[in-house]
């Protein structure tokens, strides 16, 4: 009985699995950033994607994942991470349909050679259905996935911005490669109309994954 009332994990309030967020990351990223560093971003991360939730049910761990993936950018473009393999950021304006697919089909071909990151400057709260349906055709499942804002972090880890055509707009940085696909927007049509936008990315992003893991001649 003297345990009655004592707070379950799932009964805390958000602020109170915010700290506990920003602390274990603090603790994963010690000597690289500060703990008020990190407590920063989890908050940040956390108040971004609350402004275009419609539930808020599983918004602290998207918000944790989202943090834990800002800083990993954050600390691989101050050079105090290592990259293993280049950095691929898609970008459309709500993060919702074909920078998430292009981004599934890139991780789904590269197995490893390359670390795929998608984001829009105005993310909606849910990716399109018929998108989640078109992969879940080919086997590639969107369900853990969800739209994340645009941040600079992100655009200054990647070695590769490829924008949607759709008139996104990043941070230039120097010694980046940034390409523009021209793609149908694939809000409101049909599925077999996704279906053939899913089909398009697919070439391209298997031509994209052959040019950055082949080696430079020298």
């Amino acid at each position: 009985m003297m345990n009655e009332h004592r707070a379950q994990p799932d009964l805390l309030s958000p602020q109170a699995v915010l700290s506990r967020t920003a602390q274990d990351l603090a603790a994963k990223y010690v000597g690289v950033f500060s703990p008020q560093t990190v407590e920063r971003y989890v908050f940040e991360s956390y108040t971004a994607l609350r402004r275009t939730a419609k539930i808020h049910t599983h918004l602290t761990s998207l918000a944790a994942r989202f943090a834990a993936d800002r800083l990993t950018a954050l600390a691989q473009s101050s050079g105090a991470l290592a990259k293993d393999v280049p950095e691929v950021l898609f970008v459309c304006v709500h993060n919702a349909g074909r920078a998430q697919m292009a981004a599934a089909l890139l991780d789904h071909h590269a197995r490893g050679r390359v670390h795929v990151r998608s984001a829009g400057s105005a993310p909606v709260h849910e990716i399109n259905p018929a998108v989640t349906a078109a992969m879940a055709e080919i086997g590639i499942d969107l369900g853990d996935e969800f739209p994340k804002p645009l941040t600079d972090d992100v655009v200054a880890a990647a070695d590769c911005v490829v924008s949607m055509g759709c008139g996104d707009a990043c941070v230039v940085y120097p010694g980046k490669r940034y390409l523009d696909w021209s793609l149908d927007d694939p809000d409101g049509q049909p599925l077999a109309v996704v279906r053939a936008i899913r089909d398009d990315l697919d070439a391209r992003v298997i031509a994209l994954l052959t040019e950055l893991t082949t080696p430079v001649a020298v």
